[in-house]
């Protein structure tokens, strides 16, 4: 397969929950997170992503968080820290301060609510490129973001960027990440779990996972059989972590039944911050028949 800029990121990423507890930062609880994935062998942390409940974290916590993460990991895991906002120069601080945290590369959200043009896109990324060295990974959410970073516009951006070296590709179409293959060399990382293998299979080189909090090694298994040639080997991961992703995440909105999930796992206590609010009884139930499908009860 062809070598692509962002490498250093192939494999799995798990974007981590950030834990609370009393509507504080559970830091406790978050270093054991960060220990178990070292123990478990995890490629990198993503922390104050999606997953992370970025959206209801202070910038000085978000600060806070990947600083803890990245001295808890020593070097022991990669860690792109999720320093993106819908400010650029909020994003420009973040980033920075996550380079002198000692961070391994930087996931950056499309600007969210305020919906830039392709234009605007180019000029954002560009100039978070330009404050810091630290290499990039593009997030494109639609879904969550209100609008699209076009493939084109992503190609442009590459070329542009050196330190701009991958793309978590959360669109749900394996026509736009074919595209944007096509039109640059940038490291194409899967943004849904259950489509991690489809998306491998058009030159895909992993994940930013989500159920990589409760199976990292699971996660693990599939793509690196896949990148091994062992195809009939990714596709039985495939079938036995797809209902897992499907049963869990469809639950509710990210990270919601995830939080659920480890908190029956015994990880952590499941506390949300609002909006976001605990799944009731029958929503919990869901969940924990979920994890005894897949063997974790």
């Amino acid at each position: 397969m062809a070598t692509t800029r962002g490498e250093l990121f192939a494999g799995v990423t798990v974007a981590i929950v950030t834990p609370f507890r009393n509507g504080e930062v559970d830091w406790d609880d978050l270093g054991k997170l960060v220990e178990w994935h070292c123990e478990q062998g995890t490629d990198a942390l993503a922390p104050c992503g999606t997953t992370g409940e970025s959206p209801t974290l202070t910038h000085e916590e978000n600060e806070r968080v990947v600083a803890f993460v990245c001295e808890k990991a020593r070097g022991r895991t990669k860690i792109m820290a999720g320093t993106g906002s819908n400010s650029t120069s909020e994003a420009i601080r973040m980033t920075k301060a996550a380079k002198r945290a000692g961070a391994t590369g930087t996931l950056q959200v499309g600007p969210y609510y305020n919906k830039p043009s392709q234009e605007g896109y180019f000029r954002h990324f560009s100039a978070v490129a330009e404050a810091t060295d630290l290499p990039i990974v593009v997030y494109n959410i639609p879904g969550r973001t209100g609008s699209n970073i076009a493939p084109e516009t992503l190609a442009k951006i590459a070329e542009k960027n050196p330190t701009v070296v991958a793309v978590k590709e959360a669109t749900g179409s394996l026509d736009q990440a074919s595209q944007t293959i096509a039109l640059s060399d940038l490291t194409i990382l899967s943004g849904d779990d259950s489509l991690t293998l489809p998306l491998m299979s058009v030159g895909g080189k992993g994940v930013v996972s989500v159920v990589g909090n409760i199976v990292p090694r699971d996660m693990m298994a599939l793509v690196r059989a896949f990148a091994a040639g062992k195809i009939e080997e990714a596709q039985t991961w495939h079938r036995k972590l797809f209902p897992l992703c499907r049963d869990m995440l469809s639950v509710s909105t990210n990270p919601i039944p995830l939080k659920a999930a480890m908190k029956l796992l015994g990880r952590g206590t499941g506390e949300m911050r609002l909006p976001m609010y605990p799944l009731d009884a029958a929503g919990e139930a869901r969940v924990r028949q979920t994890l005894v499908n897949y063997g974790l009860l």
